[in-house]
């Protein structure tokens, strides 16, 4: 039998960035080789950076390659006989890494993963996230976070979804000034679910969340082994009214629970928009309603009378996306120009699909272009992508394109609170047009410092080397426009916090990386639309120098020689191919005819060309059935059509 005896997570948190130390290690007590797994779930956010194994004294060390390398060693090893396998799954918030090895009876076998993460400040608090499931009581059990935070702590908070009133008092946590420790530790016999049971209670969420403290000034920089960060994120700024538009998908599909979930999360949405916001409601399937022709202010009357509204929404017909996106943009151009909106104001749309247009224009790379250029960068896009089957990577570009981001609500009991935690994130603006400068005599290598916006509860974090590195000559000047004034106002940013002795010394320097890379795979979106390929060259580039397991690179697990399975690798998934097959490097198919072999092949083409799968030339005709797609890959994140004749 095999004992898992030990795991431990050993989480360090210098300034919002995370380093995750996942340890399991098991022991073969039978008198045969056995296979022993282990898997870590891990935030999506996250980047795996280092994986090994020890086994009876030996290192196996996994490595970082380009993903087109890795899947040429993959590819050799199935053709050579070996049952090589793909180490990872995506679910909602985690990605699942996972391997197994043969060990010889009697042997011993450690695994190591770190991954490595830039927080993110969502609602107020940041959130450090560790999925535990041993599935056995353990010798050894540990959860360990230690965080510093120079700014200090202004709260720090610790649970889990498998706590027991027994359980709870072994949670131990211990916060000073600009530090804190979180420990978790039960015996053998504290993590039964009953004395004598084999099950483990260790089965869920461990959740540490925490804020810094920020006082009266409007930013905070700190300077560590030649690189700086500045966290913005001011305290106490008024909201910016917001100018709203609610597109809504009521199409066939969205019967059932999917608009039931939507009905009564547009009920609560509207309970929180504030007196001096102003919205309106457009609702499509083939075709396009609203339920005023303009824009309303939200006083209690008008968000009475359009909760009943929404209560009586019914789904139907087809999708027709392109106009309602459009009438929404028309309907805030037409607003503002006649000045009945605020001039001090945020304008955005939030729509909410769960397929693909099909009823008038159809063409998504169309339907792209004609929002862009409808919005003029004028306003913002937020899509909500309901449920699996939505083309996501569509509704991805488009957000991004006009200011705004995308976000997948899964099906499920809680996808109408899902839609409300969205639309608190981004319910109340602070700032528009926010323009971070540095000195440019001081810095280089900047990551972003520009964002259309900043909410409430979140974060701008700007990182860079330093050329100078004097703090005194350090000034940092953020303009942006803010309810108080139309234009753009300076503000002075706050405290500068010299270096200082942190628990890993290059944590600036991998949350610059981190950061950067993070943005040129955002960037690369945008320059595949343009054929620019610097973006991902210069992503792939970073992620094969830190180590970073991207979209970009995989990471090649080599397992011991008397492993006939052969080399593993991991890969890291886009939300907006989580559903799709994992190592495909350009867009790969399988046909099933009725009868004979599968066919498999690549496509390479243009945005926009439509290919006909299977026809016969000679006499027209197309004979095939039962065609599945076995993954598209989000590497060029384009579509084509693909036209099938049955």
């Amino acid at each position: 039998m095999v004992e898992v005896y030990s795991v431990t997570v050993d989480c360090t948190v210098a300034s919002r960035f995370a380093r995750t130390v996942v340890t399991s290690k098991a022991l073969n007590k039978a008198n045969a080789s056995q296979e022993i797994f282990f898997e870590v779930e891990l935030p999506k956010t996250a980047f795996i950076s280092n994986f090994s194994m020890k086994i009876d004294g030996r290192v196996y060390v996994g490595e970082v390659k380009e993903k087109g390398k890795a899947k040429r060693e993959y590819e050799k090893a199935v053709s050579t006989g070996q049952t090589a396998g793909l180490v990872k799954a995506s679910g909602r918030k985690m990605e699942k890494f996972s391997i197994s090895v043969n060990i010889a009876a009697n042997s011993t076998v450690a695994f190591v993963l770190t991954y490595e993460e830039l927080l993110q400040r969502k609602m107020g608090q940041y959130e450090i996230l560790t999925r535990v499931t041993p599935k056995q009581p353990v010798q050894e059990f540990q959860i360990v976070a230690d965080i510093y935070e120079a700014q200090g702590l202004a709260f720090v908070e610790a649970s889990a979804t498998f706590l027991t009133n027994e359980l709870l008092p072994l949670v131990k946590k211990t916060v000073a000034d600009t530090k804190a420790h979180i420990s978790f530790s039960p015996t053998l016999e504290q993590q039964k679910k009953c004395p004598g049971c084999e099950g483990t209670l260790i089965d869920g969420d461990f959740i540490i969340k925490y804020d810094v403290k920020r006082g009266e000034s409007l930013g905070e920089v700190q300077i560590v082994n030649g690189y700086f960060v500045h966290f913005f994120a001011p305290p106490h700024l008024p909201r910016v009214p917001k100018n709203v538009v609610f597109v809504i998908d009521r199409s066939g599909s969205m019967s059932g629970i999917k608009m039931q979930q939507t009905r009564e999360a547009l009920q609560a949405i509207l309970k929180d928009l504030h007196e001096e916001d102003h919205f309106a409601l457009v609702v499509f399937d083939t075709d396009i309603s609203e339920w005023r022709k303009s824009l309303t202010k939200a006083t209690k009357e008008n968000i009475l009378q359009a909760t009943d509204y929404v209560k009586k929404i019914k789904d139907r017909g087809s999708t027709a996306l392109n106009g309602a996106l459009l009438r929404a943009v028309n309907m805030l151009k037409e607003e503002r120009k006649e000045g009945k909106l605020p001039q001090r104001s945020a304008d955005m749309i939030i729509t909410l699909t769960d397929g693909m247009p099909n009823h008038g224009e159809s063409n998504i790379m169309k339907i792209q272009k004609n929002v862009q250029s409808a919005i003029g960068g004028n306003m913002s896009l937020f899509c909500l992508g309901f449920g699996n089957d939505v083309d996501y990577s569509f509704l991805d570009v488009m957000s991004r394109q006009n200011k705004g981001l995308a976000r997948r609500i899964f099906l499920g009991s809680d996808a109408a609170l899902q839609l409300q935690g969205f639309y608190d994130e981004v319910s109340s603006p602070l700032l528009l047009d926010v323009d971070l400068r540095y000195p440019e005599n001081a810095v280089d290598l900047l990551t972003k410092n520009q964002y259309s916006q900043l909410f409430n509860g979140s974060e701008i974090v700007v990182s860079g080397q330093l050329t100078d590195n004097d703090p005194e000559n350090f000034l940092v000047e953020v303009l942006a426009k803010g309810v108080r004034t139309g234009q753009k106002t300076r503000i002075n940013t706050g405290a500068i916090y010299p270096e200082k002795d942190y628990v890993f010394g290059d944590y600036s320097e991998r949350l610059w990386a981190y950061l950067t890379v993070q943005q040129l795979l955002e960037n690369r979106f945008h320059a595949q639309l343009d054929n620019d390929p610097h973006w991902t060259a210069k992503a792939l580039e970073m992620s094969l120098q830190y180590g970073f397991v991207t979209p970009l690179t995989s990471m090649v697990v080599t397992k011991p020689e008397s492993d006939s399975s052969g080399p593993l690798i991991a890969d890291k998934l886009t939300e907006s191919t989580k559903n799709l097959q994992p190592l495909d490097g350009d867009p790969h198919f399988m046909i099933e005819p009725d009868r004979g072999d599968p066919l498999c092949f690549n496509i390479n083409g243009n945005p926009g060309t439509i290919f006909n799968l299977v026809k016969d030339v000679k006499s027209g005709e197309t004979r095939v059935s039962g065609l599945s797609f076995l993954g598209i890959s989000e590497q060029r994140h384009q579509t084509n059509i693909f036209q099938v004749l049955l």
